[in-house]
């Protein structure tokens, strides 16, 4: 076993983190470009984040044995654990999470997802269920929340870190 995806896990664990640093430092600025190097930030912090996320799916289907370049989603792990008969606590704990809707992994996934969205965002501020989502839809232009998001996503990677401590310990058990 390589290990590649858990380098890969890491670095963008890194990268996570030099971009919350960053974005403290554009959210203390008093630039012309402050509030666009924030949004780019908020973006960029999200996007290193879920794709730790998915680098991590892919470590464990890797410590198993699987084709980790064909998982790119907690379902596509799934299936492949179903198909092999095994079951792993680490999908068990990720799916958890995953489906708990306030559960700051399902929140992080949100306001990911929140990136992509064109749509009216009055409508969508009712159904957001972080800051973060809030945020990322434009619905708060005036950045009012930029400490409150902030504080989200330092704690979403916090949560993120010791869940990836938890299950590689679990992992160098099998």
């Amino acid at each position: 076993m390589s290990g590649v995806y858990l380098t890969r896990t890491n670095q963008k664990l890194n990268f996570t983190r030099i971009h919350l640093d960053a974005l403290k430092v554009a959210q203390e600025s008093t630039g012309w470009s402050k509030h666009a190097l924030i949004e780019s930030y908020n973006e960029s912090v999200l996007f290193h984040m879920v794709s730790a996320y998915s680098s991590l799916l892919r470590e464990i289907a890797e410590q198993y044995r699987f084709d980790a370049n064909r998982i790119s989603k907690l379902s596509q792990l799934t299936e492949q654990m179903e198909a092999q008969g095994l079951e792993a606590p680490e999908v068990i704990e990720l799916q958890q999470l995953h489906n708990d809707s306030g559960s700051w992994l399902h929140q992080l996934l949100a306001a990911y997802k929140a990136c992509w969205r064109a749509e009216e965002h009055k409508a969508s501020a009712a159904q957001a269920h972080s800051v973060s989502e809030i945020h990322v839809m434009q619905i708060n232009p005036d950045h009012a929340e930029d400490a409150d998001i902030l504080k989200e996503y330092q704690n979403w990677f916090n949560q993120f870190k010791l869940l990836i401590e938890r299950l590689r310990a679990g992992m160098q058990e099998w």
